[in-house]
Order: structure tokens, then C-alpha cells, then sequence
């Protein structure tokens, strides 16, 4: 009886504790042979714990099998990677070095839970996905997904940013997942592309980021959008969010230095 009870008492307590915040730590555009800036990114994520979210192009120039074996820096982690896949993946053709070394579906896009938050993985490369319309397989899967998993809190991250003052600038081809992702009240998008640091003001709800850190190399912002709240065009590093329960915070890591770029936190919506 007593045995009953104490183990009654435990499961109501547990129910009562409150869930443990997760940390994903995010870049793209990441490694190559010709760079030293991906080593620094490394050094930093090894000594960082949490999920590691690749926004795609994970190493450079053509993402080869060779290319994994010799310039790959952020190895080291693979097992708590979660990657997307960018442009330069598909430099083989069908992606097929990175879509076996990272153990991804074939069209690159999945989902998956951390901690209280679901996250939905794209792949913006949207020709070699099937399409990113609004009746492509990968809208349709998306839609679906975003149903299926009725989480408090959503994230999102691919490639290619939907917006992004830097020299890619902001990819029109993707506004149909957007706004997919918008009817979803997903919270927060990241991508990757330009070699740039950006956060934006919500836009359809949604707080995005540009985390094109990884060290490959800068690109400058010549003209910021009127809805970027912050920008770094100089420093190599990763985005940490903290994802709690119903709420998150955001800290961009540099390489170098001990005050962080761009800080904040929020609310689920």
C-alpha cells in the first residue's frame, strides 16, 4: 500500500516538474579545405552541448565523398547532427555523399522532436525536392506534417533564406512553404546561403534567421531590408536557442570575443 502510494506520488510530481529546456545550436555554410574559419566554428561547438542544426551546405565545394573525408571539421558530432541540404551538396548531382554520410530521406526534407518542440527540416533546393509550390509533394508533406504534430512550439530551417538582406538576397521560390509555414504558426525559421549573420523582425508571425556563419567564408551586406533587426557580416559562428516548453532565446556565438552578437527571447505564439 505505502509502495502504491509512493509510486503514485512520483508520477503526479513528475507530471508537475518542468520540462527541461533544449538547445539547438545552428550555422550553414560550413567547412571547407581552403578555410580555417570552420575549424574555429568547431572548437566552439564541441564545447557547446545540444542539437546541431546544419543549414546546409555542410562542406564545400561540391560536397564529394573526398570532401567529407579531408575538410569536414565538424565531424566530430555528427551524432547530434541534424542537417539540411544546401546547394553545394547537389554539386555531385543527386546530393547522394551527403544524403548517406548524414543518413537523410532521399528528397532531404523530415521532421523530428526536441524536447517540447517539434522542427521540421525542408530542402530548399526546391527543383531537385520536387518543387516548393503550393501543390508540390513537399507542401503537401509539410502541410501534413504541421497537423499531425500539434506542438506548442514549431521550428523550421533549410538552405535558402525566404528573407535576407545579403548578396543572395531573399528567395521568392520558397514563398509557398512560407506561407505553409505561416498557416502553421511555426515560430521561428532559419536558413543559411548568404555568409552573413541577420535576425528579422516577425514577418507573417514568424522570426527568422540568417546563419550563413559556419566559416566557409563572409559575404558583406550592402543594403539591410527594413525588416532586418540585426546584422554581422564579420564574425564566424553559430545561433544557440534555448526552446523551452513556450518560449525561446536566441544567442549568436562568435568565434572570437566573450559578448555575443545579437541576444533575445520570446514567446511561442
Amino acid at each position: 500500500m505505502i509502495a502504491e502510494f509512493a509510486a503514485g506520488l512520483t508520477s503526479a510530481l513528475a507530471l508537475l516538474a518542468p520540462t527541461p529546456a533544449s538547445t539547438l545550436l545552428a550555422a550553414g555554410d560550413v567547412a571547407s579545405c581552403r578555410s580555417d574559419g570552420d575549424e574555429a566554428t568547431a572548437a566552439l561547438v564541441a564545447r557547446t552541448p545540444g542539437t546541431v542544426a546544419v543549414l546546409g551546405d555542410a562542406v564545400y565545394e561540391r560536397g564529394t565523398r573526398a570532401e567529407f573525408a579531408r575538410c569536414y571539421s565538424w565531424r566530430g558530432f555528427r551524432d547530434r547532427t541534424r542537417t539540411a541540404l544546401g546547394n553545394h551538396e547537389y554539386g555531385t548531382g543527386a546530393a547522394a555523399a551527403a544524403i548517406a554520410y548524414f543518413r537523410l530521406p532521399q528528397r532531404g526534407y523530415y521532421s523530428y522532436e526536441l524536447g517540447s518542440w517539434h522542427v521540421v527540416v525542408l530542402n530548399t533546393n526546391c527543383r531537385q525536392a520536387g518543387g516548393c509550390g503550393s501543390d508540390s509533394p513537399q507542401n503537401a508533406w509539410l502541410r501534413r506534417d504541421l497537423l499531425e504534430h500539434s506542438a506548442r512550439c514549431t521550428l523550421a530551417y533549410g538552405h535558402h533564406p525566404r528573407w535576407s538582406s545579403g548578396l543572395h538576397g531573399s528567395d521568392d521560390t520558397i514563398a509557398p512553404l512560407w506561407r505553409t509555414l505561416a498557416a502553421g504558426r511555426v515560430d521561428v525559421v532559419l536558413a543559411a546561403h548568404d555568409h552573413h549573420y541577420e535576425r528579422f523582425v516577425p514577418i507573417d508571425g514568424i522570426r527568422s534567421f540568417v546563419v550563413g556563419t559556419g566559416g566557409r567564408s563572409h559575404y558583406p551586406v550592402l543594403r539591410r531590408l527594413r525588416t532586418s533587426a540585426s546584422v554581422d557580416d564579420r564574425a564566424f559562428g553559430v545561433l544557440r536557442l534555448t526552446l523551452r516548453p513556450d518560449s525561446y532565446d536566441w544567442r549568436f556565438l562568435p568565434v572570437t570575443g566573450s559578448r555575443p552578437v545579437d541576444t533575445g527571447e520570446a514567446r511561442c505564439r
